[in-house]
């Protein structure tokens, strides 16, 4: 199987912003061992790195946008362009990096989980939660075959259920 990196972004101490870290700990409960993980409250140039090392790359972040069936997995591809403060950094802008400075652009895919609640000290909200799930249930029918076998790299097509 080739390396794969999964980068949950978010904060779990303002309700649902923190779906991305908790799609990534039922991860790793539910596939331990199988796939690289990286918590991060925002994107940093530095991350550009990071993501040479792999083959290919999921983002996974909650969003304000109201998906239809809660969630949906769309292709990560540069913005041409990034962001000079770090506090900034799109999934986008660090593919765009990854390619300006290390000459290497991974299969690159974004989670995009509906959220609602968004304040600090908040618990996420149980339809955000609800949504978590069939993010998970996607990323499963996404990526693993009929033998529940993960596929080489995250490449997708835009899918949502």
């Amino acid at each position: 199987m080739g390396k794969i990196l999964l980068i949950g972004i978010g904060n779990t101490g303002r309700g649902d912003d923190g779906l991305g870290w908790l799609f990534l700990d039922e991860i790793e409960k539910r596939y331990p061992g199988m796939f690289a993980a990286e918590y991060r409250y925002q994107l940093q140039v530095e991350d550009a790195e990071l993501i040479t090392r792999y083959d290919s790359v999921l983002f996974i972040d909650a969003t304000q946008e109201l998906i239809p069936g809660g969630c949906a997995i769309r292709p990560c591809e540069s913005s041409g362009s990034f962001h000079y403060t770090s506090h900034m950094q799109s999934p986008e802008a660090i593919i765009y990096l990854s390619e300006e400075l290390y000459g290497y652009e991974p299969d690159a895919n974004i989670l995009h989980i509906s959220g609602y609640e968004w304040e600090l000290g908040k618990q996420p909200e149980i339809k955000a939660l609800d949504n978590l799930e069939r993010a998970l249930k996607l990323f499963h029918e996404t990526f693993f075959d009929k033998s529940n076998t993960p596929a080489q790299t995250l490449k997708s097509k835009p899918v949502t259920l």
